[in-house]
């Protein structure tokens, strides 16, 4: 292992990786990651769905069957945008108690707070339970590498319970919303711009689905923690010039459902709301999850995380979805809390950042859920 490694040390390693998806490429990550925990005495396995789409899944053992706690994040980030950055977004450069660059707060900071936990525990006694690691590529996405895992028979075993290492300024969560995204396409018959009565405007039939959408009513009850769904138009596209009748529209509608929510019903009851004139299609569907926050080991990670928080967290969620909608059921269903040192506020901004301080209290509070965990 690198004599020098800490937290922050790692989060600007990772940084220093392009794995901006599309088109993710996180293999040279997750083989450098994979190296120093095997260096550390972890047992490492990769998992590709694509070329060069590597995640790892790396385990150490407990003293008998207790199941182990695991702890997951991402190593994909999004893409850096149309505006200037600032500060060079592959260098995670430093300034005061901030670390800049892409990923700084999804999630490279803190997939390195849960790595050096990992590599702490490896240096302990054996409890009676171990600790798994999940690291994945292609979350941002919709999951693909969750989904790999998931589906691979040997990649994934239960778990006891699940962290989740998304941006929450180490504030513990314990759900999210899902997420339904749909494409919906109108079709028409081109015309010549100057004798629209020859053709079939899509754009019209597109716009009247959109002035329909945004009377949608989801007709369900609030979540006690996550609110109501939401429905968000996100983007519409359609024609080839100004001067033609547009034979074709797209609609691209963001739905966020919550836990009490089957995705597969919003679409059927969208589908039937919509009539005819629209062929919908699935791009991202994730279900939201949630765990009661009177679990145990819940109250025990709000335990350790209050002396950190300088406060007795209370039971909140987020609105964005993570790979937690896969991981969890493929677990066998253990309480999660979602719980990472970066700033939800700076995902995808330019400028990127995530406070250091926050990236060396996330390593020490994933060490103490493991070690209160494993017994060590």
């Amino acid at each position: 292992m690198e004599s020098s490694l800490n937290a922050l040390s790692l989060t600007r390693k990772l940084i220093g990786f392009n794995t901006i998806n599309p088109p993710g490429q996180e293999r040279d990550c997750a083989a450098y990651l994979g190296r120093l925990l095997e260096d550390g005495g972890v047992d490492t396995q990769f998992y590709e769905f694509g070329n060069g789409r590597t995640s790892l899944v790396a385990r150490t053992k407990g003293l008998d069957d207790s199941e182990p706690i695991c702890f997951t994040g991402h190593i994909d980030t999004i893409p850096l945008g149309a505006a200037r950055w600032d500060r060079d977004p592959f260098k995670g450069e430093s300034d005061g108690d901030w670390i800049y660059g892409r990923g700084a707060s999804d999630m490279k900071g803190g997939v390195a707070a849960m790595v050096m936990a990992g590599l702490q525990v490896a240096r302990l006694p054996k409890g009676k339970a171990g600790v798994t690691l999940v690291i994945t590529a292609g979350e941002e996405t919709g999951c693909e590498g969750a989904y790999f895992l998931a589906s691979h028979g040997s990649a994934l075993s239960r778990a006891g319970a699940l962290v989740v290492g998304e941006p929450t300024s180490n504030f513990p969560m314990v759900g999210h919303k899902g997420a339904l995204w749909i494409e919906a396409k109108t079709s028409g018959v081109a015309a010549h711009g100057s004798m629209p009565e020859k053709g079939d405007n899509a754009i019209y039939k597109a716009a009247h689905a959109v002035k329909k959408l945004k009377e949608f009513n989801f007709d369900v009850a609030s979540h006690q923690l996550l609110g109501s769904p939401t429905l968000n138009v996100g983007t519409i596209r359609g024609g080839i010039n100004i001067n033609s009748v547009p034979d074709y529209a797209r609609i691209g509608i963001d739905i966020r459902t919550i836990p009490d929510q089957s995705n597969d019903a919003v679409y059927e009851k969208l589908t039937s709301y919509l009539g005819d004139e629209l062929a919908l299609h699935r791009v991202i569907d994730v279900e939201g999850i949630a765990t009661d926050p009177r679990n145990e080991w819940v109250q025990e990670v709000f335990e350790i995380m209050e002396p950190i928080l300088k406060e007795r967290p209370v039971a909140r969620g987020v609105t964005y979805f993570t790979d937690a909608s896969v991981l969890t059921p493929a677990l066998g269903n253990p309480p999660t809390v979602i719980l990472g040192p970066g700033e939800a506020e700076m995902a995808h901004k330019t400028d990127e950042r995530c406070r250091i301080s926050r990236i060396e209290e996330a390593a020490e509070a994933y060490l103490q859920i493991a070690r209160r965990w494993c017994g060590i």
